[in-house]
Order: structure tokens, then C-alpha cells, then sequence
């Protein structure tokens, strides 16, 4: 089947390694097949996924563009409602058992997996189950070339410590968006570090976990104030962001 879509769900599509996890998860799911939610459906792919195993999915989409795309894309299946809304402004009146959400981003931090999750949670029957379940983050101590936030595609960085997995969510749980870490790393060779490289796997299910891909939570590169360190030497950094709030939210601190 071909997709109409956006560029960037056109890159989404196109990133196989993330399609195909959800492929997978979505086709080990065992629930009662009621009523599924895609939330953030984009060009309706994943309610692609979704439509020979639920008797009524409801997609939701907030761009315009987007949403268009998915009612052409999906025009020829009687068991997908696609609507042009925002999550948290929709009046849900159904409770699921399953919802999609692939509002992903690296540490949850520049997407509205969090907020959107904490507000359809609500809409999920007490046996209902998530896709994703949840995800890990880990973090490595670096030393970066630029002086900015940014993903780590096409840039020069060099690592100076093992990866440390700093926390890990699970989408059933409320989760409080405000996130506040002190992280102490041990250099594992002399140099200058100046920032954190933040790694984010996804967990699809019991089974699958994905990620970083191109299109799925590529690693973030966080600068803070540079500092030489031999090796065997141990620095802590405070890492704090807003998870939904944006790349703009984060702030680090060497303590």
C-alpha cells in the first residue's frame, strides 16, 4: 500500500528499523480488540497497523496537513475514524484497550508524549495496554564540538565515560514532567568534557525494545562548562528539563 504523507512522516515512513518495531508490537498485542486510539496518528501508518485487528480505531491528528493524509490514506476502511484535533482538546467518549501513542522524542523532552499519555490514560479501560510501553534513558560523558543542544547526527563528539542508565518510565504510570537528576560519572581517560550525550530506547513491549533510530529518539548532545578530568576522576552534573516543554526547558549544572 502507498502513503500519502507529509516529508516529515515521509521520513518516518521511510525509518524501517522504527516501523518495524511497531509492526511487531502492534501485532503481538493480545488485549480485547474493542477500540484502539492512534494518538498523534500523523499519516496514519500505524492505524494501517491497527485496522485488521480492532473492531473501531479512532486516529487523531493535530497538523492539518498531516491529518489529510491519513483520511486519503485510510479512506477505504470502515473501521478507522481520522480526526484533525488536538489530544488534549478531544472529547473523548469512549474508554479503549489500546492506545497508540508515538509522540516520541529523546528523554521525552521535545514531544508531548508525557502530557498527552498523563491525559488519555484516562480513556484507557483498567485492562487496557500502551504502545510504547515505556522507555530508558542513559547517559555518557562527552566532549562535544558545538556549544548548543542538539541531536548527535553528522556531529563530532568524543565519549569519556561508560553509559549510565539514569531513568526509565512506564507510559501507565502518571509521570510528573518536571525531571531533576544529579548523574556522577568516573572519566575513563584524561581530557576536557563539556556536555552529556543522552540516549533513549524504546520499549514497544515485553519483547521489543528499539531505538535510537533516525526517526526514533536520536541521541541528544547537552552542553554544560567545561572542566579537565583524568582519568579515574569523577565529576557530577545536574541535568534538569521539562519533558514536553521542549529542548529550551534544559538546564546543566556541574556540581
Amino acid at each position: 500500500m502507498k502513503f500519502k504523507a507529509t516529508p516529515y512522516h515521509f521520513d518516518l515512513i521511510r525509518d524501517n528499523e522504527r516501523l518495524s518495531a511497531f509492526f511487531q508490537a502492534i501485532s503481538e498485542y493480545d488485549g480485547n480488540n474493542e477500540l484502539a486510539y492512534d494518538l498523534g496518528c500523523g499519516s496514519g501508518i500505524l492505524s494501517y497497523f491497527l485496522s485488521s485487528k480492532f473492531k473501531e480505531i479512532i486516529s487523531i491528528e493535530i497538523d492539518s496537513s498531516a491529518s489529510r493524509c491519513a483520511e486519503e490514506n485510510l479512506a477505504s476502511f470502515d473501521n478507522i475514524d481520522v480526526i484533525n484535533s488536538n489530544v488534549l482538546d478531544y472529547k473523548f467518549d469512549k474508554k479503549a484497550d489500546l492506545i497508540v501513542c508515538e509522540m516520541m522524542d529523546t528523554a521525552l523532552i521535545d514531544e508531548e508524549q508525557v502530557p498527552v499519555l498523563n491525559h488519555a490514560k484516562k480513556f484507557l479501560k483498567p485492562t487496557g495496554k500502551i504502545i510504547p510501553q515505556g522507555v530508558i534513558n542513559s547517559a555518557e560523558l562527552v566532549n562535544m564540538e558545538r556549544e548548543y543542544v542538539h541531536w548527535d547526527e553528522n556531529a563530532k563528539y568524543e565519549v569519556f565515560s561508560d553509559m549510565m542508565i539514569y531513568s526509565e518510565f512506564d507510559f501507565s504510570d502518571d509521570i510528573d514532567p518536571n525531571f531533576e537528576v544529579e548523574l556522577s560519572f568516573k572519566a575513563i581517560k584524561d581530557g576536557i568534557v563539556n556536555g552529556l550525550k543522552i540516549t533513549t530506547f524504546t520499549k514497544l513491549n515485553d519483547n521489543v525494545i528499539c531505538g535510537p533510530t533516525p526517526m526514533l529518539n536520536p541521541a541528544l548532545l547537552i552542553p554544560f562548562d567545561a572542566k579537565s578530568l583524568k582519568s579515574n576522576e569523577y565529576i557530577t552534573v545536574k541535568l534538569k528539563y521539562i519533558m514536553g516543554n521542549g529542548i529550551e526547558s534544559i538546564e546543566t549544572k556541574v556540581i
